[in-house]
C-alpha cells in the first residue's frame, strides 16, 4: 500500500490531524487524504445488491467540484481521495476489472487517464480490453442525445474474452450510455457477463 503521509487535506488544505497508533502501524491501511469536514460533504449512494451498476456516491456540489479539479484542472493527486473506499468495494471481486478507456487524443490533452489513476491509487489490478473510437465526450449532451450516440468502443486487437466475467469501472454514471456501449462491445466479443462499478451516480436518470 502507498503509505506516503499527507499533511494537509487535498481538498481544502487544512492540516490533517492523524494520530499514529498501533492499529495503523500493523494494519495495511491507506493514509488519510481529506479532513472530516470535506469527507462529510460527499453523499453515499444506496443501492441494491442485485444492481448491475454499483456506485459509491451521489453527484452533488462537493463531487462536482472534485471532478472539475480532478479531470479538467488535471489535479492527478486527487485520485487518492477515494482510494480506500474503492479498494474496499473492489478488492474481493472475481471478475476482470476493466476501466472505461480514454481516447489517445484526449489522453494527450488531459495528461492522465482518470479512471486508471483511481484504480492504481486503490491498488486494484486492471486490464484494458476496449478502445475508444471517438474523441467525442458525453458531457454537455442531453439525455436524448446521449441515448442516440453511435457505438463508442471496440475490442482491442487480439483480445480473447470468451466466457470471461467482466466488471467495467468508470468515474460517473449519468444515463448509462457509456456503460451500455462498453457492455455491448464486450458481450458481442464473447464475454459471459458484464457488470459495472462507478465512483459517482447522477440522480434522476434511469435506463
Amino acid at each position: 500500500m502507498n503509505r506516503t503521509e499527507i499533511k494537509n487535506c487535498l481538498l481544502c488544505n487544512k492540516p490533517l490531524h492523524t494520530q499514529m497508533d498501533w492499529k495503523r502501524l500493523f494494519i495495511r491501511s491507506f493514509p488519510k487524504t481529506i479532513c472530516q469536514e470535506c469527507e462529510e460533504k460527499f453523499e453515499p449512494y444506496s443501492h441494491e445488491q442485485k444492481d448491475e451498476v454499483v456506485s459509491l456516491y451521489h453527484y452533488n456540489k462537493a463531487m462536482q467540484d472534485f471532478l472539475h479539479r480532478y479531470k479538467f484542472m488535471h489535479d492527478v493527486l486527487l485520485a487518492k481521495v477515494f482510494s480506500e473506499k474503492i479498494h474496499h468495494h473492489l478488492k474481493n471481486r472475481k471478475e476482470l476489472i476493466v476501466p472505461i478507456p480514454i481516447h489517445p487524443e484526449k489522453l494527450k490533452e488531459r495528461t492522465f487517464s482518470h479512471v486508471d489513476e483511481l484504480l492504481k491509487q486503490a491498488q486494484i489490478p486492471f486490464v484494458h480490453l476496449l478502445e475508444k473510437t471517438t474523441t467525442e465526450t458525453q458531457g454537455g449532451k442531453t439525455r436524448e442525445q446521449r441515448l442516440k450516440t453511435p457505438q463508442l468502443f471496440r475490442l482491442k486487437e487480439n483480445v480473447q474474452i470468451y466466457g470471461k466475467e467482466i466488471l467495467l469501472v468508470d468515474d460517473i454514471y449519468t444515463t448509462g450510455t457509456t456503460i451500455q456501449h462498453a457492455k455491448k462491445a464486450l458481450i458481442e466479443g464473447g464475454a459471459k457477463s458484464v457488470k459495472a462499478f462507478t465512483l459517482i451516480k447522477v440522480g434522476g436518470f434511469h435506463n
